[in-house]
């Protein structure tokens, strides 16, 4: 630090704060036309010094508390100039030093430290964050590429940071055996405390702290993001909410999570509902409860329930798994371009063979997967309430070629764990409960409910495709070790733009269902499949 100011280094030698400010008189860095002639818009990369005189102008900036000068320094200064100047006056956040890292092309890295005061209650704060510098359009001028997660991390379109007493008091929660459940124990646990301190924190029995927190906006809510606490100034009262959660399994589940990217995966008791373990890899967005992911093969274990129902297949009866098969202008194929002749259906299942379930779509309604989903599993109808911010899956009607791709998973099929591990658990109650993370006897909830179960024959017919697989089929070697009455189902979902298709897994063994997804990384046999097999080995 120079003065007060900001020393960047580029190629081992300082870069001097002065050089922002000499030489232009607009102050916002523009060039100017000599008489008769306009300046002609600036192209190509950007150079070092460029991405480091527009860095180091807007933290300069920013640092003094020259809101409109910071602002001037992005490419839409409105909108930087609007939470600039609430990160003073609403976040409350003083004396701040910004020191900026290595540059790496085009992003600058960057340490904020400064002070949140409310009320004669202080406390420091310190944060990295980053920046990028664009050209921008028009005049293809160096600025920030603005964006509120360049103010601080955890903000996206329409968040606000905010100081002062808290909306909603803190709350303990407790796994199902009292013990206290925190980030430092379970690090992917965030998003999971903050649903429920947003949900239950009034009604807990606590009261109200101060701290710095991200409101969320229009956007965020829509997406089901909570509030998140950044700094606590002074400690409210917590309440207490005690949830259903597995202290073993929740260990197992964020130890296995932890060696993989992407990953994410729930269990759950299929005899109650009762979630016993959550765990993503990425700590910041709950991909395990509201994900909304194409679950590929694993949608499979449903498409069986309904040609198994309409009397389209039968386990241990003859069932086409060609090489292709083209339907609405599409030609489907499966993995590797295999085909089984003269097999059952239980073996197309087990070989995940996708066209054996194309080839029943000309015998199919529109919209008989979607009903097949919210009847008798419970999916896809917006009326689940676990306690905390989830999605309960999307079976949307389609037609043609996409309602084709809908029944090996794909088309316009969205799910996540919770709802893969959901599949598996009805298929082993032989009902669909509603999976719950707090009890609804605390705020007297209604869960959801499914309007028909399967019949005893399609049951037993479902049980046993699932457990053939577990043993014999795609899945038999992540189950290899998981002993007793077991089920499972591999599933790959392609997604555009992507090398490798996100790998599913869902199973069951005894009172114990699970499902995981690990995204970008192949076949669900090979990457879910362990993670979700170690949890069932633990045992409910």
């Amino acid at each position: 630090m120079l003065g007060g100011l900001i020393a960047v280094v580029v190629g081992g030698v300082g870069f001097g704060v002065y050089a922002l400010y000499g030489g232009s008189a607009t102050g916002d860095g523009a060039r100017t036309a000599s008489a008769g002639h306009e300046a002609e818009a600036k192209t190509g990369p950007l150079s070092a010094a460029e991405v480091t005189t527009a860095a180091e102008r807007f933290l300069t900036a920013w640092q003094r508390g020259e809101v409109a000068e910071a602002a001037a320094a992005t490419d839409d200064a409105e909108a930087a100039e609007a939470l600039l100047t609430g990160y003073r006056k609403d976040a409350r956040i003083e004396d701040v030093t910004l020191t900026a890292g290595a540059r790496s092309g085009a992003k600058v890295p960057f340490t904020v430290r400064g002070t949140v005061s409310y009320r004669g209650v202080s406390k420091p704060l310190t944060y990295t964050g980053a920046l990028t510098v664009v050209r921008r359009a028009g005049d293809g001028e160096p600025r920030v590429d603005w964006r509120p997660s360049v103010v601080h991390p955890d903000l996206r379109d329409g968040d606000r940071l905010v100081t002062g007493e808290a909306g909603t008091p803190p709350v303990k929660a407790l796994d199902r055996d009292g013990g206290e459940l925190t980030t430092a124990k379970y690090p992917s646990l965030g998003p999971v405390l903050d649903g429920l301190r947003e949900k239950y924190g009034k009604t807990a029995g606590g009261t109200a702290g101060v701290e710095l927190r991200v409101v969320r906006g229009k956007q965020s809510k829509a997406d089901e993001l909570s509030d998140k606490t950044l700094l606590e100034l002074s400690e409210g009262t917590p309440g207490t909410v005690r949830t259903t959660l597995s202290p073993k399994l929740q260990a197992a589940a964020e130890q296995q999570v932890a060696r993989r990217a992407r990953a994410s995966v729930v269990a759950l008791r299929p005899s109650t509902g009762e979630i016993l373990a959550v765990a993503n890899s990425s700590h910041g967005f709950n991909t395990a409860f509201q994900g909304a992911l194409a679950p590929g093969s694993t949608m499979k274990v449903i498409t069986s329930s309904l040609l198994i129902e309409k009397g389209l297949a039968a386990a241990d009866k003859a069932h086409p798994c060609p090489k292709y098969f083209t339907y609405g202008g599409w030609k489907f194929q499966n993995d590797d371009k295999f085909q089984i002749k003269g097999g059952t259906f239980k073996a197309s299942f087990a070989r995940s063979c996708n066209t054996a379930f194309i080839s029943q779509a000309p015998k199919l309604r529109n919209d008989d997967l979607t009903k097949q989903a919210q009847q008798v599993f419970g999916l896809g109808r917006d009326d689940w309430a676990i306690g905390v911010p989830s999605f309960d899956g999307s079976v949307p009607v389609q037609s043609q070629a996409s309602m084709a791709a809908s029944l090996i998973g794909q088309g316009g099929v969205r799910m996540n764990p919770l709802n893969m591990a959901s599949v598996s658990a009805t298929v082993k109650a032989g009902v669909f409960r509603q999976p719950y993370l707090v009890s609804p006897s605390v705020d007297d909830r209604e869960l959801a409910t499914a309007s028909r179960t399967l019949s005893g024959s399609t049951l037993s017919q479902l049980r046993e495709l699932m457990a053939y697989t577990a043993k014999y089929g795609t899945a038999a070697e992540a189950m290899s070790g998981v002993s007793g009455d077991t089920g499972a189902k591999t599933g790959s979902a392609e997604v555009d733009g992507q090398k490798k298709p996100n790998g599913w897994f869902t199973a069951y063994r005894g009172d114990l269902a699970a499902a995981g997804v690990v995204q970008a990384a192949g076949h669900g046999g090979d990457t879910a499949g362990p993670i979700v097999a170690a949890l069932l080995k633990q045992g409910g």
